[in-house]
């Protein structure tokens, strides 16, 4: 009963589902560093970028970015020319397996992606609708306090360091959390009660605010 029950989910997997599936999979395998050289190329590479817009504006970064592709295409391509001419060989264009593969997004997984878009968009709507329109006091004064801690943040840093500072945490957290996983829990444990604490006696101060149900 188990066996038909996977093979029908197997089946009933769409192409779309296994190609998310699968690209999840990839990130995950980047962020927690399964292969060194791969996720050491794209960490690189995403790092020098964000760097180099800190420096030099969008469109000269892409410009020098794909220059330097132009040359290394050009050259390789030129080079594999004069070899198959000295060796009297027809191997054919060295980039043509390649130029075949269809690198496309599928109207399927577009609209897949489009649809999961809306639905969170729309969800932040409401929520910030909420938040805005003080449905519930003790939440609307939470993200108060985070805007404000906000303000100081967006004084320290530009978006750029942040996005910097983020691709940073985002290839460095999931190791240490992997390694240190217990410890991080428990002191995360013990600041989420101080804080759930705190606003809990503030909410007990305020008249009319009353506490969530659990």
């Amino acid at each position: 009963m188990t066996m038909h029950t996977n093979a029908d989910n197997t089946t009933s997997m769409t192409t779309s589902e296994m190609e998310i599936k699968h690209w999840k999979e990839q990130v995950v395998d980047l962020l927690y560093w399964r292969d060194l050289q791969r996720t050491g190329v794209v960490f690189g590479a995403s790092l020098f970028l964000l760097l180099s817009l800190s420096v030099c504006s969008i469109i000269s970064v892409i410009s020098y970015v794909a220059l330097a592709l132009l040359s290394v295409t050009i050259s390789f391509r030129i080079y594999k020319g004069i070899l198959q001419a000295v060796q009297k060989s027809e191997d054919g264009h060295p980039f043509k397996m390649y130029l075949d593969k269809d690198f496309g997004i599928s109207s399927e997984l577009a609209h897949k992606y489009g649809d999961t878009a809306l639905a969170h968009f729309n969800s932040l709507i409401k929520e910030l609708r909420r938040l805005f329109l003080v449905e519930d006091l003790v939440d609307s004064l939470k993200f108060a306090v985070l805007m404000w801690i906000l303000t100081y943040v967006g004084a320290l840093f530009n978006g750029l360091t942040l996005l910097i500072l983020g691709l940073i945490g985002a290839f460095s957290w999931p190791v240490i959390y992997e390694k240190h996983q217990a410890q991080i829990d428990h002191y995360y444990g013990l600041v989420n009660k101080q804080i759930k604490d705190v606003f809990g006696k503030i909410q007990a101060k305020i008249p009319g605010a009353k506490p969530k149900t659990e």
